[in-house]
């Protein structure tokens, strides 16, 4: 029997609230996950990973994808001009 290696990778910026997210997802991986951490505050040398979050379409963090998948749970709408002009910004 096989076991498929699952690769999970978190999204951070060295917030609280990431820190928490990052040892929560320590906590739940098993042998079978190959767990890489992001730190977009940080970058990466090759950007590789202002690529993926960008292609991922992560816009806020912590956030994190699985097989290459972002998961449901951290899919949020870019802020764009628009949402912020019917929230009342930029009007009189």
């Amino acid at each position: 029997m096989t076991i498929t290696k699952r690769k999970v990778e978190l999204f951070t910026a060295g917030c609280p609230i990431c820190h928490d997210a990052v040892e929560l997802v320590k906590s739940v991986v098993c042998p079978s996950c190959d767990l890489q951490i992001y730190d977009l505050r940080e970058g990466c040398a090759t950007n590789e990973c202002q690529d993926k979050a960008r292609r991922y379409g992560i816009t806020a963090v912590p956030a994190v994808a699985v097989n290459g998948v972002l998961l449901d749970c951290c899919r949020r709408a870019p802020i764009t001009a628009e949402l912020l002009r019917t929230a009342g910004i930029g009007r009189d």
